[in-house]
């Protein structure tokens, strides 16, 4: 049964692929959901939420390989930024892991609905993009950088995301360029996928619910599945960014994922 829905896992990837390159979205908003109606489907009740969550921020480590590389050679990474950020970051993304284990499936599900719908608001209004320019930065010290870390990680872990609704926000209201922003986040999204993805494995490892094919949490078809696909159809995303309405697309998916935010915290 694990083989045969490696083609879903590979259209899931693909739709994320898609809609993360045309949209500027991270996949977790997409691979979650998407995973949640397939295990439901497949009958797979116990800790499908823990599955979901783990299996999507297994894909991400992927996706943020080829992203940090592309950002790095336009010359838009801040390393240093990145570096202080990481602390907490991993911290937190290993610990989130261990709170969705503790965490009933039930419950964390309902949570990342309301998380959808928040992030699902945020792309409505997109207020947080509008900083006014020329002001000079504000980043503050590295006690403060880690500690945001550390709240960016733990909720990224614990929804299965690589954090850009999160930490995109705090550099804008650091006042750091957009695209250092941008390239800051994509780089954080590789600590926060790799400490969460390891402390799911860990948190799951001797859990004797989990289907075939699962290394602790991290269910590996849905993984390979997704990540194969998604990796190079965010590059035609992107492509496709400069051709298509994306704004309009970007308040539709808003509406749809408000839809499904609210249906799952509803439960």
């Amino acid at each position: 049964m694990a083989l045969e829905l490696v083609p879903v896992y590979v259209l899931l990837g693909v739709l994320s692929g898609l809609l993360g390159g045309a949209l500027g979205l991270g996949g977790g908003v997409v691979i979650v959901p998407g995973l949640l109606l397939v295990f439901h489907l497949r009958g797979l009740t116990e800790n499908m939420a823990q599955l979901a969550v783990a299996t999507s921020l297994a894909t991400i480590i992927v996706t943020s390989v080829g992203a940090v590389r592309a950002h790095h050679q336009r010359g838009s990474l801040r390393w240093p930024l990145v570096y202080r950020l990481s602390g907490g970051i991993v911290v937190g993304a290993f610990a989130g892991a261990f709170i969705a284990d503790w965490l009933s499936g039930p419950r964390l599900t309902q949570l990342f609905g309301v998380f959808a719908v928040l992030v699902a608001i945020q792309m409505m209004t997109s207020s947080w993009r509008k900083i006014p320019e020329g002001l000079p930065e504000r980043v503050p010290g590295t006690p403060v950088l880690m500690a945001a870390g550390g709240g960016i990680g733990l909720v990224s872990s614990l929804f299965g995301i690589g954090g850009g609704s999160l930490t995109v926000p705090f550099m804008n209201a650091c006042r750091v360029r957009m695209q250092e922003a941008v390239a800051v986040s994509s780089a954080c999204g590789l600590p926060i996928a790799l400490a969460g993805c390891i402390g799911f494995i860990i948190a799951g490892w001797d859990n004797p619910h989990l289907p075939p094919g699962s290394l602790g949490y991290v269910y590996l078809p849905a993984a390979v599945g997704i990540g194969i696909a998604s990796y190079p159809m965010a590059r035609v995303g992107a492509g496709l960014a400069h051709r298509l309405p994306a704004a309009t697309l970007k308040r539709i998916f808003a509406v749809v994922l408000c839809v499904i935010g609210v249906r799952l915290a509803l439960g």
